[in-house]
């Protein structure tokens, strides 16, 4: 039955009344549906949070409740979510920050735009977390002043705080980064373990990480970090203190090159997606052996259009249209379109703006990739469609019918196809242009009838049956179908309370 309520909850139909008698019986799965409902009125919200407790956080976030409607002593959880959305008082900060609960001081000092008093007392917490939280978002002048705070937790969230100033971002990586120098200590407040013995250096072994190590990590990644303090970790023995240089768009070219040359193919793969990479590196990195790092040159905005070409037919790299290509000027779009190569004509064919011309082209290629690529594209015509399924058949009828354009009687046509493809009666199963006579032949695959138990062009007597089938993801897809009757919403919820005498 659960499933069920679950279903109706998500109906956008149901009527007011009837969200009422749910919010009755509702059990938490129930809430949460009930919560982002766009016609949940106040006075639901309100009847739900006391319902179902645990809905109460979720529906501040949602902007269904107000500070009238909580006790933040009996709710801090749900006075806490009112603070993070900037919508309790300035009086319930000032109390959680006192609160005996360290969790609640923690998520208290995760909030924004708290009063200066306020932070001025998570900083003073006698909880290392509770301070290490309010320093991640604390104001330039304060994360300065923080900088030199002795506690590394601390320091560390200083040095992911972008609002801290470069030079006390520098300042953390001369004072707990020099590459020459840095042994690793103990987590503070734990006892050593064998990694933090006596011999030298045991830190730099490219994995191993502490809470020192996590500090550097996050300077290194902070964008506010100057340049000049990163750069001498480019060919730091730590990888993963590399691993965040290759992101950077701020790096000489220099440095860029040394990451080019990097062992691991993680971070090379990482610079290859970087636009701020030159062109020679982009050329180093497309040959290079690992399949990843090709991959992310092919991504790269900013990748010549001839690299892109030669990557093209030994580069897996997805379906949808590439960056590059996706700022191509009509002319090279035209050029790739005209290749001989069906893989470089396949990243022409991936363009959903294609002019017409060029569309029906791409549609007309023999090589069924091609063809495939374009077939879910607007502006085809329904012949142009019908003969894409004719000339190529199972391998491109489920693009056809993902096809925004494909006409309900193409729909019906393909999903009575034998035999029957299952990718394409799942995209009719949720096609605006399905009518009843394709979505009934969706309902033989298991995947495709729970998409086509919530179309509302699905007869009534049909959703009925679902609803009242075996089969519960079918039957809680149909309990939120739009075009289920009233009167079976009615039947499907418990009988209403009677009245308090």
């Amino acid at each position: 039955m659960n499933h069920l309520l679950r279903g109706l909850a998500a109906n956008e139909n149901l009527p007011p009344a009837l969200v009422d008698r749910l919010i009755a019986v509702a059990d938490e799965e129930t809430a949460d549906r009930l919560a982002v409902r766009s016609d949940l009125s106040h006075h639901q919200a309100v009847a739900l949070a006391g319902r179902v407790e645990e809905s109460a956080v979720r529906l501040a976030y949602e902007g269904r409740l107000a500070a009238a409607d909580i006790d933040p002593r009996a709710r801090p959880d749900v006075a806490l979510a009112l603070l993070d959305t900037g919508a309790g008082p300035a009086a319930w900060a000032r109390r959680l920050a006192a609160d005996p609960v360290v969790e609640h001081r923690e998520k208290l000092a995760a909030c924004p735009d708290l009063p200066p008093d306020v932070l001025d007392t998570l900083l003073t917490d006698p909880e290392t977390r509770v301070v290490a939280e309010a320093a991640l978002r604390a104001p330039a002048h304060v994360a300065a002043r923080l900088a030199a705070h002795p506690r590394t937790e601390v320091r560390r969230a200083v040095a992911a705080n972008d609002a801290t100033p470069p030079s006390a971002l520098a300042s953390l990586l001369d004072g707990d980064g020099s590459p020459a120098t840095h042994r690793c200590p103990a987590r503070e407040g734990e006892p050593p373990s064998s990694d933090h013995g006596p011999a030298p250096e045991p830190f730099w072994d490219g994995l191993h990480t502490c809470a020192a190590h996590e500090l550097i990590r996050a300077a290194l990644h902070n964008p506010a970090t100057p340049a000049e303090a990163v750069t001498r970790f480019a060919d730091h023995p730590s990888r993963l203190l590399r691993w965040p240089l290759a992101a950077r768009r701020d790096l000489t070219p220099e440095v860029y090159e040394t990451l080019a040359r990097d062992p691991v193919p993680g971070i090379r793969a990482e610079l290859a997606e970087n636009p701020a990479i030159g062109d020679d590196v982009m050329r180093a990195l497309a040959d290079d052996a690992c399949h990843d790092v090709r991959r992310a040159i092919a991504g790269n905005p900013r990748v010549p259009l001839d690299v892109l070409i030669r990557l093209a037919g030994g580069t897996r790299t997805g379906t949808a249209p590439l960056p590059r290509t996706a700022s191509a000027s009509p002319t090279e779009i035209a050029a790739l379109a005209a290749s001989a190569d069906p893989a470089v004509r396949m990243l022409a064919a991936r363009r959903r703006d294609l002019p017409a011309g060029l569309l029906d082209a791409l549609a007309a290629d023999p090589d069924a990739k091609v063809a495939g690529a374009v077939a879910s594209h607007p502006g085809l015509a329904e012949p142009r469609l019908r003969d894409l399924a004719g000339r190529h058949g199972v391998q491109v009828v489920a693009g056809i019918a993902a096809n925004p354009d494909a006409t309900p009687a193409l729909l019906a046509e393909l999903a009575r196809r034998r035999p029957p493809a299952c990718k394409a009666l799942r995209a009719i199963a949720g096609h605006a242009n399905a009518t009843a006579p394709a979505l009934l032949a969706c309902l033989d695959d298991p995947e495709a009838r729970v998409v086509a138990a919530g179309h509302p062009a699905l007869p009534t007597q049909v959703i009925t049956a679902l609803v009242e089938g075996a089969d519960h993801r079918s039957a809680e897809a149909a309990a939120a179908n739009p075009s289920l009757p009233r009167a079976v919403m009615t039947e499907l919820l418990p009988p209403a309370p009677a009245p308090a005498v």
